[in-house]
């Protein structure tokens, strides 16, 4: 049965609008703030759960969202106190749109736009996970939509700290087992959702650690495609003990999308894992497997968007070391007319055994050959010439040596010659007056015969123009040597880590920020109808 719900409370600086939504101990209402003018979603303690671990579970809640708020895809919160009717509340960012819950359940989600969500939601889970935070409920309605469209995690009201124990339940999970309660979108009693928890929060004594949350993201998206939920099964009871049961099994039900590519499906399957030692071992490495997807899809890679402290592994006089940090949505800065290069030094890295990049290819040093004066071009290196060939020294001839060929020899030879000519005359008339013999094209739905390989277009490598140092950016411009219509650029900075993002150029010309005038390694391929060049442009500056 469906609690009433409760009243909004009087709020100085605030006017009601209406309810947005109840959950089990909160209700959640739409407000206009007066000053800065805005709506804002408000969350307030329900009256009858006043006690004092629902008043401490609703401040740490409170708490853990402003550690995240700066996060692009995770909801803020502006503000918390205590209302005059004395119910705590708090104050967060209203997100128009729907939930990802609401859409899913309207028609399922394109692959594009999963992939796109599923990198997204990922650099949120992993800088919860860098704070030490478990969230310990991704489900897609806990995962909103801002006013750009943009997916925005939210609810951290049982996430736990990644070196806490799950708290004893009131309900045993026998009793759990032996309730059958009908649905598939409900919360069980143990306080977790059930169609996308793993498998290891049904144990007695769960301990859940990062990959938790991975499976919970992996079941999210599995949703999106599908429909329904990953362990659900349509026309079949589909209980809360069915649903576990499933799950414990690894019973996931197979994908009835022709256009979902098997490489989404084996990265899904593997964030889903049964055991969580089989899954991915953290959120960054499950959002470079959905970014390999898009590559293979042909589509810019989405950024993963993590703090500087996962990326650089320390933290600089106890602040991120981060130029702009009081940024609150990451901005791309695209210059509109790059300045003119300036003469630069442009030094190859030493040799790196990085494998965490996007596509693994054989790595080529690159190093500068100078062109002309007041120029630095960068090229791959080219292999040493081959010696050159042995001068033949011809030797006078001996007097013992044999004759030469007399008269009658040399007439013998001419009149060869003569019949070879003619005889490749008439070929060369029979294709002149009957043109070319014909010949049979291969047909290409048939497999190539003989063990001929069929040939693949090499995507050429970059080629290095200027590195511009600017005010806090190192510009660089590369460039295309054979372009054709659709080609791109995608790069990322090797000097910083694996956790480094790919990110995508269509015209060559690109920054780094955060620049102090130390060393910048950089790595430049060329994407082309969703592969990518064989041999990376790779250099450093200076």
């Amino acid at each position: 049965m469906r609690r009433v719900t409760s009243v909004s409370p009087e709020l100085p600086g605030y006017t009601h609008v209406r309810l947005l939504g109840s959950g089990g101990f909160s209700d959640v209402f739409l407000y206009e703030q007066h000053l800065p003018k805005r709506r804002v979603a408000v969350k307030v303690l329900l009256t009858e759960e006043l006690t004092d671990a629902n008043r401490a579970a609703f401040v740490a809640e409170a708490n853990l969202m402003a550690q995240l708020s700066a996060h692009p895809y995770i909801v803020s919160i502006f503000h918390a106190d205590v209302a005059a009717d004395d119910r705590p509340y708090f104050v967060m960012e209203y997100c128009s749109g729907p939930s990802l819950a609401e859409r899913y359940k309207r028609e399922p989600m394109s692959v594009v736009d999963v992939l796109r969500t599923g990198v997204r939601v990922s650099g949120a889970v992993a800088t919860a996970h860098a704070a030490g935070i478990l969230h310990r409920d991704i489900k897609p309605a806990n995962i909103l939509t801002n006013d750009y469209g943009w997916p925005a995690l939210t609810d951290f009201g049982i996430s736990s700290t990644v070196d806490d124990e799950v708290p004893l339940q009131t309900s045993s999970l026998s009793s759990l087992r032996g309730e059958d309660t009908s649905g598939t979108t409900g919360s069980a009693s143990v306080g977790m959702s059930v169609p996308w928890s793993p498998p290891e929060m049904f144990e007695d004594d769960p301990n859940p650690d990062v990959r938790a949350d991975v499976f919970s993201l992996a079941a999210t998206l599995y949703t999106l495609l599908a429909g329904h939920t990953p362990f659900e099964v349509r026309g079949r009871s589909n209980g809360v003990l069915d649903l576990i049961g499933r799950i414990e099994r690894g019973l996931v039900t197979p994908l009835e999308r022709s256009d979902v590519p098997r490489s989404l499906i084996a990265v899904l399957q593997k964030g889903m894992a049964t055991r969580r030692e089989d899954r991915f071992a953290t959120a960054v490495e499950f959002g470079r497997a959905l970014q390999r997807v898009e590559l293979e899809l042909g589509y810019s890679p989405t950024t993963i968007d993590v703090p500087n402290l996962i990326v650089d592994g320390s933290v600089r006089d106890g602040v991120l070391d981060d130029d702009d940090a009081t940024r609150a949505r990451g901005v791309s800065t695209i210059e509109a007319q790059p300045a003119a290069p300036v003469p630069t030094a442009f030094t190859p890295p030493p040799a790196s055994d990085d494998a965490t990049r996007v596509r693994g290819a054989q790595q080529v040093q690159a190093q500068p050959v100078a062109e002309a004066p007041g120029e630095t071009v960068m090229r791959r290196r080219t292999p040493a010439p081959p010696p050159p060939e042995p001068e033949v020294i011809v030797a006078e001839e001996p007097a013992d040596a044999a004759p030469r060929p007399t008269k009658a020899n040399r007439l013998a030879l001419w009149i060869a010659a003569a019949a070879v000519l003619v005889i490749a005359g008439g070929i060369t008339a029979g294709l002149v007056f009957g043109g070319m013999p014909s010949v049979e094209e291969p047909d290409p739905s048939q497999p190539s015969g003989g063990g001929a390989a069929a040939v693949v277009e090499t995507i050429p490598t970059p080629e290095f123009v200027s590195a511009t140092p600017g005010e806090g950016t190192l510009d660089f411009v590369v460039t295309n040597p054979k372009p054709q219509d659709g080609d791109a650029f995608i790069w990322r900075r090797t000097d910083r880590g694996s956790a480094e993002p790919m990110r995508s150029t269509s015209d060559g010309t690109f920054s780094v920020k955060e620049f102090d005038g130390g060393q910048v390694c950089i790595e430049v391929r060329i994407v082309r109808s969703g592969r990518d060049s064989a041999n990376p442009l790779e250099g450093c500056y200076p």
